[in-house]
């Protein structure tokens, strides 16, 4: 029987085994496989072998497998890796929608440009008494600090 705990530790186990797997062929397929550590060298020469006897796909699940239970152990798991379900390889669904021209609404009425008409709504001040407001009290600031 499988511990809550143990399993728990096989899922992050598992995460982990394919990001740094798929990281790491990332890194050699554009010729960096040297600046990785030893362990990622020594994983990507297991997955050149199995690759050898067969596919890309198998392959890799079999190093991402020997990954899992490299990680698993290290990651302090009891006894032997459980285990994992594995995930379907179900080919990605296009995600991509079609744009749609949204449905066509019916226009609001203007409201009064200036005064509106609205009992107790103020009325707009233009904005060129507000400018004047401004310069006034811009000059009367400067001369009276003189």
């Amino acid at each position: 029987m499988v511990k809550a705990a143990d399993m728990l530790i096989a899922r992050r186990a598992d995460t982990r085994a394919r990001a740094d797997f798929a990281t790491w062929k990332m890194m050699a397929k554009l010729n960096g496989a040297s600046a990785l550590p030893q362990e990622a060298q020594d994983f990507l020469a297991a997955y050149q072998k199995f690759l050898r006897q067969m596919t890309d796909a198998d392959a890799s699940e079999a190093t991402i497998a020997l990954m899992y239970r490299s990680y698993y152990a290290e990651m302090g798991g009891a006894g032997a890796a459980p285990e994992i379900p594995a995930r379907q390889s179900e080919p990605a669904a296009d995600n991509v929608t079609a744009f749609r021209r949204p449905a066509p609404t019916k226009p609001k009425p203007r409201q009064a440009a200036v005064y509106p008409t609205a009992p107790g709504a103020r009325p707009k001040l233009p904005v060129t008494l507000i400018f004047i407001c401004l310069v006034v009290v811009y000059v009367c600031i400067r001369y009276f600090w003189r």
